[in-house]
């Protein structure tokens, strides 16, 4: 039986039969130290022990070589797995693998509710700890900047990473008081998950540095999305992302989503980076930018925005606004409906009055845009993006608007949807029960009194839904004006 090896910069594995033998090379780098048989052993005898809690039944235990010297060295033995189980494997032959991934899911979320919680791994896994690694790691790329990596894209990436952190801080106190921090598997990539028939096996946690396996449960799994996405099956890691949020109960944003999912593309860019040091190979420069490329990609897409939606009664701002909050998964507050609410009223029961009277009061108006801004900050300190359907005519709401997003580190964008006065005018007179008030002579008043917005993007609502829709998430991905 001929065995066959496989060699990494750090390590041999030796396959025979249905066992898998690894052993350490004796080295030292800047981040781990095999340079002796004592150390070699220990580093053994810890990924034994880490890897046993995802895969008990591979991991065997710890034996030892006997050269003809008498010299002896430390091997872990292992189950061999069926190479053609592997999942990355299965995924670029197209084989179906909803089912193994949904298992493994499961997997994963009840290995992060078992897993070991500490004050110092909660720290570990904490905002200033996940600042610390955006920052050295994008420092570690300057000497790669329009060498392999275009330095636009590695500013843009440090930017909008720390832009997010900073901005979430109620976000990330809430995921380390509710335990989502965990001592995880750190390294969790397609080729060292098995799909056998009694259920996935996960290998090869990270052994070498304990503080980058202590993360947010989501930012363990995130790892796993992150490379099938990498294999062309970004449809496969929303799902597995979907699967472990239902079993582990966790309702994280998909803004932190793609924030842990940009963050590991970005370490595979260094590491890639690093490989064509050695290599000077092409493929790995090609590489490097793709990793890059997807780390900016989920970073825009996650960023958070806080969207003003404004405009004269019939110009169709109530229709854009929640047609823009469904499109792109973001928070919708509504000004008429939180005016009745805050009333005590039911959001349909007519309470119309004259131009700044009753419910529309100068005094009840202010109040109302306060508590808007209030809910919009506490729901994008936590991440989620807010778009605030409001007339917003008066300059010193948008002013305080934009207060909160400069407090929550989010991108404001304001639009202000138009239409002729004619076609307004009939949608206000045709229109069915809504929580809206406003009457033809409202919103010519409201027009009277408006201040200019200067800043805002138009959206000409005059055509179809879609069209505007097309007009606001153009706006939305461009984000605010420089």
């Amino acid at each position: 039986m001929t065995p066959q090896i496989a060699e990494t910069h750090v390590g041999l594995v030796v396959l025979v039969g249905d066992r898998a033998y690894k052993t350490k090379k004796a080295v030292r780098t800047a981040f781990l130290d095999f340079s002796t048989a004592e150390l070699r052993r220990a580093a053994l005898c810890r990924e034994l022990e880490l890897n046993r809690r995802l895969a008990p039944d591979v991991y065997l235990g710890i034996a030892t070589f006997t050269d003809p010297d008498g010299g002896t060295e430390a091997v872990l033995v292992m189950r061999r797995m069926p190479a053609e189980r592997r999942l990355a494997t299965l995924v670029a032959a197209g084989a179906p693998v909803s089912d193994a991934l949904r298992d493994l899911a499961k997997l994963m979320a009840v290995f992060h509710a078992r897993a070991r919680r500490t004050p110092e791994i909660t720290a570990d896994g904490g905002a200033p700890a996940l600042r610390g690694r955006w920052a050295a790691n994008v420092t570690e790329l300057a000497p790669y900047r329009d060498r392999v990596l275009p330095a636009a894209d590695v500013d843009e990436i440090g930017r909008l990473a720390l832009r997010f952190v900073d901005g979430r801080g109620d976000l990330f106190r809430s995921r380390c008081a509710e335990g989502r921090v965990v001592d995880g598997h750190g390294d969790l990539i397609a080729d060292d998950v098995f799909c056998l028939d009694d259920g996935p096996r996960v290998l090869d946690c990270l052994d070498f540095d304990a503080r980058l396996r202590h993360v947010d449960g989501l930012d363990d799994v995130a790892f796993l999305a992150m490379d099938l996405e990498r294999l062309g099956r970004p449809d496969l890691a929303g799902d597995f992302l979907d699967a472990y949020a239902e079993f582990a109960g966790d309702p994280a944003p998909a803004a932190l989503r793609h924030h842990y999912i940009a963050y590991r593309a970005l370490v595979r860019a260094k590491v890639a980076c690093l490989r064509h040091d050695q290599t000077g190979a092409q493929t790995d420069a090609e590489t490097a930018r793709t990793y890059a490329a997807m780390a900016l990609r989920h970073l825009r897409t996650g960023a958070v925005r806080l969207v003003l939606v404004g405009g004269l009664p019939g110009t169709g701002k109530s229709t854009v606004a929640g047609a823009l909050a469904d499109a792109c998964s973001a928070a919708l507050l509504s000004s008429d409906r939180i005016r009745k609410e805050t009333a005590g009223l039911d959001p349909h029961t007519p309470a119309g009055a004259g131009f700044g009277q009753g419910l529309y009061a100068p005094e009840r108006t202010e109040q109302l845009y306060g508590e808007l801004l209030r809910r919009a900050e506490r729901l994008l300190a936590r991440g989620e993006s807010v778009v605030l359907d409001a007339s917003w005519i008066c300059a010193e709401h948008r002013a305080a608007a934009a207060d909160v997003a400069g407090r929550t580190v989010s991108d404001l964008v304001e639009l202000q949807c138009r239409a002729p006065a004619e076609l307004a005018a009939r949608r206000i007179r045709s229109r069915g029960p809504t929580a809206s008030d406003a009457t033809a002579e409202i919103a010519a008043a409201m027009a009277e009194a408006a201040d200019p917005w200067p800043r805002a993007t138009v959206v000409d609502t005059s055509g179809s839904v879609g069209e505007s829709l097309e007009q606001a998430l153009r706006a939305w991905e461009a984000g605010p004006p420089a």
